[in-house]
């Protein structure tokens, strides 16, 4: 994403990717790398998902991510003691050369994703050098820096895209020439991809990167909070300090397009008959009697046409579309982009959630994220709550409103793959 049109002093101060001493497992240590690693914390949102983790390894990183304790002061000691005492007993070792790390996942359906992970200056909104496309959530920024703070540490990467043009042609053929070495690690996950891991340490090789990304700017994909809690700590800290640059996953989505896809909100105190029943006259409904895959195609279809939902928890689902036009025009706020008014999440935010049903969006007691669709009706049905799932939004609506500076309803896309938790760690004040 080339910053064209801006000024020269914004030119100069593009993405600014430094090396870094990366904080590994010592393969000797563990089980297995892959027993090691997590995905990323707000991904693994159950507390059977922790269990789960936990079980594989005992030095599973999710133990850093999600520490479980009575309360948030507790769980931050424990993250920071857990560290220390991994770093103590070499369970984790720190490379012996700053470098930048070129980073492969790979599926077996053809899926290739290849990228960069560095310490990338933070930057602030004005500079447009990181664009944000969703608003954050304050308790969890706050969340994210007390355990930043504890630890001292980036526990696990962003994933930002930018997209390459001429001027990273270098960089692509180094990152390319780098994946037909040997890999510093390999690994395959339990959800089937392969993950490599490569350092870069040359002066010259490193200098090629650098040059490459200077003049460009990057979309955050995944980790909208850690970003916001990197700026956060940066003016935390007189600069310099290690604060003033972030763990971060660059990838040129111009050779590796990501997938995108939606993330799903589950209603805890609100019955499907009740969600159902405060849409009449507001919208249209349809009972589907059908698996999950075809409620989700018919979803898709629907999409095609309007704004659409599916409902669940009740055993079936429900296509709710054909908003009341006077609704969304009394509902949605007039001061944004078209594309912005017609989001899926907008109209859930704005009108759904505020004025059908009345829910708080960012209250953790009545609205939970998830990222599975089905985890989330099955979630549902359990609790006796309703699965509101999204359908996803294409990845040029999501660049364009970046540019623009007009942010996305919150949790309003998945970008992946993510990068795997675990396989490479930043301790600062090492």
């Amino acid at each position: 994403m080339n910053t064209a049109g801006h000024s020269e002093a914004t030119e100069r101060r593009g993405l600014e990717l430094t090396p870094f001493r990366g904080l590994r497992y010592d393969p000797d240590r563990v089980g297995s790398l892959a027993a090691v690693t997590s995905p990323p914390y707000d991904v693994v949102v159950r507390p059977d998902g922790v269990h789960h983790l936990e079980s594989a390894d005992p030095y599973n990183i999710v133990r850093l991510i999600l520490p479980q304790a009575a309360t948030p002061g507790a769980r931050n000691d424990q993250a920071a003691k857990t560290l220390r005492r991994w770093l103590s007993e070499g369970v984790l070792t720190t490379d012996p050369d700053p470098g930048l790390y070129v980073y492969e996942q790979r599926d077996g359906n053809g899926m290739l994703q290849r990228g960069v992970i560095g310490t990338l200056r933070v930057s602030d909104p004005a500079e447009q050098v990181v664009l944000p496309h969703e608003d954050v959530m304050p308790h969890i920024v706050a969340d994210r820096a007390a355990l930043m703070r504890a630890t001292s540490a980036n526990l696990e990467p962003l994933l930002l895209t930018y997209r390459g043009d001429d001027s990273t042609t270098a960089t692509a053929d180094l990152i390319e020439r780098t994946a037909e070495q040997p890999p510093l690690l390999a690994t395959t996950t339990e959800d089937g991809f392969s993950h490599r891991l490569w350092s870069v340490t040359a002066p010259a090789d490193l200098a090629t990167i650098q040059a490459g990304l200077a003049r460009h700017q990057a979309l955050i994909a995944d980790g909208h909070h850690r970003w916001a809690t990197y700026r956060r700590l940066r003016t935390e800290h007189p600069s310099p300090s290690p604060w003033d640059h972030g763990l971060v996953l660059l990838v040129d989505t111009a050779r590796y397009p990501l997938r995108v896809r939606a993330i799903h909100r589950l209603l805890h105190d609100l019955p499907v008959d009740d969600a159902v029943a405060a849409l009449d006259g507001h919208f249209g409904v349809r009972r589907l009697e059908v698996p999950l895959a075809q409620a989700l195609e018919a979803l898709a279809d629907a999409a095609r046409a309007g704004n659409a939902f599916l409902l669940a928890g009740d055993g079936a689902f429900h296509l709710v579309d054909q908003p009341d036009p006077d609704l969304l025009a009394r509902t949605v706020p007039a001061d944004r982009p078209t594309a912005w008014r017609t989001l899926d999440a907008t109209v859930l935010h704005a009108t759904l959630l505020d004025q059908v049903w009345h829910i708080p969006e960012d209250s953790p007691a009545h609205i939970a994220y998830i990222h599975d669709a089905a985890a989330t009706v099955a979630k549902a049905e359990r609790d006796g709550g309703t699965a509101v799932l999204m359908h996803p939004v294409r990845e040029e609506v999501v660049r364009d409103l970046a540019r623009q500076g007009v942010t996305m309803p919150r949790k309003s896309t998945s970008f992946g793959p993510k990068p795997a938790s675990g396989l490479v760690l930043r301790a600062l004040d090492l």
